[in-house]
C-alpha cells in the first residue's frame, strides 16, 4: 500500500464508520452524500467520491459497478470476504434497488456451461441479475 493509500483524513475517517455501521446495506455515493449533509456536515460530492475511491482502492470498501444509467454502490469490505474468497453473482431489485450476494450452484452450472458451449468466460464478481425480491413481491411490488 503507498503512502497516498493510508492518508487519513477526517471524511475518510467519517464516511469509513458510516460503512462500517451500514456493512448489511450497499450504499451509493449520493446516498452518503446525503447522509453526511442531513447530520449537519459539510462535505462535497466530489469529496465523497474521492474518499470512497480510496477506500476501494485500499481493499476497505467493494465497488458494483451496476451497469449504464445505474449508480455504483459501495459496502463495507469485510462483510463480503465469503464472497470474494468464492465465486459469487448477484440480484439486484428493480423496485427497492437492494443488492443480493447470491451463492449457487446452478449458476456455477449455467458458468461451466458458457466455458465449455460457447468459449466464454463468465465473471461472477460483475454478474447482476435482475428482478424483484421478495420483501417487495411480499408487498405487492412486483
Amino acid at each position: 500500500m503507498s503512502a497516498k493509500g493510508n492518508y487519513n483524513t477526517k471524511w475518510r475517517e467519517e464516511i469509513m464508520e458510516y460503512m462500517k455501521q451500514n456493512e448489511d446495506k450497499h450504499l451509493t455515493a449520493s446516498s452518503i452524500y446525503t447522509h453526511f449533509k442531513a447530520e449537519g456536515f459539510k462535505i462535497g460530492m466530489t469529496t465523497v467520491y474521492r474518499q470512497l475511491d480510496n477506500l476501494v482502492s485500499e481493499g476497505l470498501l467493494n465497488k458494483y459497478d451496476l451497469g449504464q444509467g445505474n449508480s455504483a454502490c459501495y459496502e463495507f469490505s469485510s462483510h463480503s470476504e465469503e464472497c470474494h474468497k468464492n465465486e459469487c453473482f448477484h440480484c439486484k431489485c428493480e423496485i427497492c434497488g437492494k443488492l443480493i450476494h447470491l451463492h449457487c450452484n446452478e449458476l456455477m452450472t449455467i458458468r461451466e456451461h458458457l466455458l465449455t458451449g460457447h468459449a466464454f468466460v463468465l465473471n461472477p464478481f460483475r454478474t447482476v441479475l435482475y428482478g424483484v425480491c421478495s420483501e417487495c413481491r411480499e408487498k405487492g411490488l412486483g
